[in-house]
């Protein structure tokens, strides 16, 4: 029967989602991991709130350093919900405002000019308002002449202060007041009876703080305060605190040399002075943020040596602030935090020690616990705390503690009852690393390298021998991993070992942060942190610009190389730094890229301008390296040794066209195996690929005319090979690029025209993918024919010049945006490949097979029979993105920024790793696990089987055989 070639095609189109489904639903946490971040709580924007007022449950709710908002569960540290509101995933420098009023259901949040209410328990966005300036400040207005609760938001906009009450449940605008002055906006902050708005008053480094006392109901102006004279403040970070939502809130400041404190109770014009402890480095105030709660507040000194803390009372009627007691001077860190209960305040200070509990009305302790964290001590940064009051003497206390090596730990009566390594986002740089054999067995190897063959044969037969103490422990295993593997569940289950297993799949990913540290992961033991590196023990500036990171698999080592000339070299399964250069040393680094020589792989640094320093001839690259000029074009440069030196030999420059800016390149992966050399058409000709090693991808694009611009470059002479212009592109969204073997891709978002209205334009996210191949005609392998090599500095015939690629493209309309483009690796090449993107609207990643990609697929027409037998299908310019497709499966992996594959030792599978916000790995079969028998298959099926026919010819064969016996006598 045959089938109508309309009906084959859908047939096949139908097909792709369920021959590429990414992740079943047994897979999941089975073959992938994944740690759900949020990044390092900031310290004015985490908090513990009930979401619901009649229950006592909380929730610990916090706005990260990377502008991830979330709710996270204090029982077990499990992530509630989570919203992303910062575009800038990885770069972003912390700030951003975090408000919860009391009995509330809602959060408010701002982060740059946006303004954002939330529910508390779902995480659901409940109203958005955004304005022209950034917002300097947000606070509740916990009393309103209504039943509800409203937001303040204070904005900076073109050096105007404005400040606005926004309806807390409808999300309107109630009044907004503009002081048209140059002040600083700082904060906003509120009491029973007015609005307080806190600015800088003057000009840099002379500055005094000015109050503006607004009426609550229209925003109307009512007085104006100067505190202090001018110069008493430099900077904004000299105000310390500004109280909001208590009934008595105050502003802190210092001067520059934090010898004393300033205090003001906000709507009266006196100030307060207070001397701070000697050798102060750093100053905390911590308050209460309920109009319930006592008018108390405590001031945290950081010294050299420690810290202190002084508790401070506020008399309502004269406004009076008087220091009711002091806190002991602790060697070491200290984390101080605030909670409340109705009118009562409790202090909490959690040390490297123990925790201690402390009321706002006097210094007598009411819990101290004992902290128990085992052999890792923790530094702790700072803190929230929820403390419960159990029965008349009897407390108890949890605190989220933020630490020195960015984990959030929250401590309950002094054990630790949940640890989050928070300091694995904002990740900048990754790469994959086998796990090193061991030392012995290598030095081993090497010394019967070099020796005579028959001293070698008896070492090794003596190592041997050696290595059967090994035996009976390996035995003992053989029950376990038997019954395993009959059941289908994991061999010996989940170890701290660090070995390689026999599928490839146990390798090490190192990833370096924005913050400066540095992790080791263990790929086939769901990600688990093998070890880490503290921002103190890395060098470079925070943020951390990680130009690049290779590993050498040879000596196990891991290198990684900063922007501002520096460099660390680490071990990659201990992290032991092997060597280590601090910033400044070297010149500034643009870029880099590993190159082969005579010593072996290294990262050559690329200085600003494309300038490359100077080496040993034994580090000459073997190979041409491409760079960018100052005058933003690319070039082409190849070394010469001269003696002991190096001659940088410039071989060609391109430049774009006039307008054009380069913002994304692309080349072939080093590991890119080629199975085969040509593409059998349904006709049984081919069509021979080109594969040129030395190509590069360059996207530019022109803001000015809307335009992008593709081109494919020969990296040997920088001739182009093919390019193509893409009009209507919006130059402020993703733009990426990927290549491999002989096809690339690029994504963006762009304008395109509609076959059925010529006159008629839409807008949407596109994809373009190109196959080069060495002619346009099948069984025709162009000018080269079959030589062996080829120039690419010389034309193939003075008459026809350089030879030149058959390139077909095709354009697809995506139904979202998708980044960070990868392609799957296999060992040799002959899986089918997979384009891995990032999804940021559903915080997916998507693997789309390279048979939907296709150019060559037919326009205007059904397929041929013979097309059909290639897997073609009618072209179709539009892709939906199916769910089916994505290898997260129902996960959200946040703020992606790039993806990397390796290959496994199976050829249908490839590694994949992905790192922004998130960490995510997992394994991909492109074209299904052909080559290791699935978990659906039933070993003990099998097995059943063979039991049984082996009993059926055990009973059976005696009678065969006397019936045989019988037969012969009988003749």
């Amino acid at each position: 029967m045959h089938l109508p070639t309309q009906a084959l095609s859908l047939a096949v189109l139908l097909a792709l989602p369920a021959a590429v489904r990414a992740v079943f639903k047994d897979e999941v946490d089975h073959i992938d991991y994944h740690h759900e971040l949020l990044g390092v709580p900031q310290r004015e924007t985490t908090f513990f709130h009930r979401p619901r007022p009649q229950e006592k449950a909380s929730l610990l709710y916090t706005l990260s350093d990377l502008g991830v908002l979330g709710a996270v569960n204090p029982g077990n540290g499990g992530v509630v919900w989570r919203q992303l509101l910062s575009p800038n995933i990885t770069g972003g420098d912390g700030g951003g405002h975090l408000r919860a009023g009391e009995d509330e259901t809602w959060l408010a949040s701002a982060l740059g000019s946006a303004v954002h209410a939330w529910d508390a328990i779902s995480g659901r966005n409940v109203w958005t308002l955004d304005f022209a300036g950034a917002v300097k400040d947000l606070e509740i207005m916990e009393m309103t002449e209504g039943d509800r609760k409203d937001v303040l938001a204070l904005h900076e906009e073109d050096g105007t202060t404005v400040a606005r009450r926004i309806h807390g449940v409808e999300g309107r605008v109630v009044w907004e007041f503009r002081g048209v002055t140059n002040d600083v906006p700082l904060q906003v902050s509120t009491n029973v009876e007015k609005v307080f708005v806190v600015t800088l008053h003057g000009s840099l480094l002379s500055y005094n703080l000015k109050v503006l006392v607004l009426d609550t109901l229209t925003g109307k102006k009512l007085d104006e305060i100067i505190l202090g004279t001018k110069g008493e403040v430099q900077k904004p970070e000299d105000v310390q605190f500004v109280g909001a939502n208590s009934a008595a809130p105050v502003v802190a400041w210092t001067d520059n040399t934090l010898t004393k404190l300033n205090l003001n109770v906000l709507g009266s014009k006196s100030r307060q002075e207070f001397h701070l402890v000697a050798d102060a480095v750093g100053v905390e105030v911590h308050a209460p943020h309920t109009v319930r709660s006592a008018p108390h507040f405590l001031v945290h000194t950081r010294t050299k040596k420690g810290s202190k803390a002084d508790v401070y009372h506020v008399d309502l009627k004269s406004s009076a602030i008087a220091k009711a007691y002091d806190l002991p001077l602790l060697e070491g860190d200290s984390a101080f935090s605030t909670s409340s209960s109705a009118a009562n305040v409790y202090f909490t200070r959690v040390t490297a020690d123990e925790v201690i509990v402390t009321s706002s009305v006097s210094h007598g302790i009411l819990g101290r616990w004992s902290l128990k964290t085992g052999e890792h001590k923790i530094n702790a940064v700072h803190g929230v705390s929820e403390v419960v009051k159990k029965s008349e003497d009897s407390y108890a206390v949890r605190s989220a503690i933020a630490t020195d090596e960015d984990k959030w730990v929250q401590v309950v009566n002094g054990d630790v009852s949940w640890a989050r390594d928070e300091g694995l986002s904002g990740a900048v740089a990754a790469t994959w690393a086998e796990i090193p054999e061991s030392e012995g067995l290598a030095k081993t190897l090497e010394a019967e390298a070099h020796t005579d063959p028959w001293s070698a044969f008896v070492h090794r037969v003596r190592r041997h021998i050696d290595e059967l103490q090994y035996l009976p422990a390996w035995l003992q295993t053989i029950p376990t991993r038997l019954v395993a593997s009959i059941i289908g569940s994991e061999t010996l289950g989940a170890s701290d070992a660090l070995a390689r297993d026999s599928f490839g799949f146990n390798k090490i990913v190192v990833l370096a942060t924005k913050r400066g540290a540095l992790y080791g992961l263990d790929a086939g033991n769901h990600g688990r942190i093998l070890w880490s590196k503290s921002a103190r023990e890395t060098p470079g500036g925070r943020p951390w610009n990680v130009k690049a990171i290779h590993a050498d698999d040879v000596n196990g080592v891991v290198t990684v190389r900063g922007a501002d000339g520096e460099f660390i070299i680490v071990k990659s399964d201990t992290g032991k730094t092997v060597e280590v250069i601090p910033a400044g040393l070297f010149p500034p680094v643009e870029s880099s890229v590993v190159v082969d020589s005579e010593a072996g792989p290294w990262l050559l640094p690329i200085n600003e301008g494309g300038k490359i320093p100077e080496m040993q001839s034994s580090f000459a690259p073997k190979q041409i390296v491409v760079t960018r000029t100052s005058d933003g074009g690319i070039r082409g440069v190849k070394f010469l040794p001269q003696g002991e030196k190096v001659v940088e030999v410039p071989t060609w420059f391109f430049n774009p066209h006039a307008g054009q800016k380069i913002i994304a390149t692309a080349s072939r992966s080093k590991h890119d195996p080629i199975a085969s050399i040509g593409r059998v058409l349904g006709d049984r000709t081919v069509k021979y690929k080109y594969l040129n090693p030395n190509t590069l991808v360059v996207a530019a694009i022109d803001k000015q005319a809307s335009a992008l611009t593709v081109y494919l470059l020969d990296t040997v002479s920088g001739q182009i090979l093919t390019s193509s212009t893409y009009e209507g592109v919006d130059p402020t969204k993703d733009i990426t690029c990927a290549m491999a073997e002989n096809w690339f891709v690029c994504s963006f978002f762009g304008e395109y025209k509609l076959r059925e209205a010529q006159s008629q334009y839409l807008k949407g996210y596109q994809v373009v993918v190109a196959d080069l191949y060495e002619s346009d005609n099948a069984n025709d392998r162009g000018p080269l024919q079959d030589a062996a090599n080829f120039s690419s500095v010389e034309p193939v015939d003075l008459p026809t010049g350089p030879y030149l690629p058959s390139v077909v493209s095709k354009t697809y309309i995506l139904s979202g945006p998708i980044t960070a483009l990868a392609v799957t690796k296999t060992r040799q090449g002959i899986t089918s490949r997979q384009l891995l993107a990032y999804m940021p609207d559903s915080h997916a990643i998507i693997g789309i097979p390279r048979l939907a990609l296709e150019p060559r697929r037919p326009v205007g027409r059904d397929p041929t029979p013979a097309e059909l037998e290639e897997g073609l299908s009618r072209y179709v310019p539009a892709i939906e993105l199916n769910p089916q497709m994505q290898i997260t499966h129902r996960r959200e992996v946040l703020g992606v920024r790039e993806i990397i594959t390796a290959p496994a030792l199976l050829e249908s599978t490839s590694l994949v790793f992905a790192y922004g916000i998130d960490v995510f790995g997992t394994r991909v079969a492109p074209s299904l696990a052909f080559d290791v028998l699935g978990k659906g298959f039933n070993k003990l099926a099998l097995i059943g089987t063979v039991a049984a026919l082996v009993l059926g010819v055990g009973v059976l064969r005696p009678m065969v055989r006397k019936k045989q016996i019988d037969a012969r006598w009988k003749a």
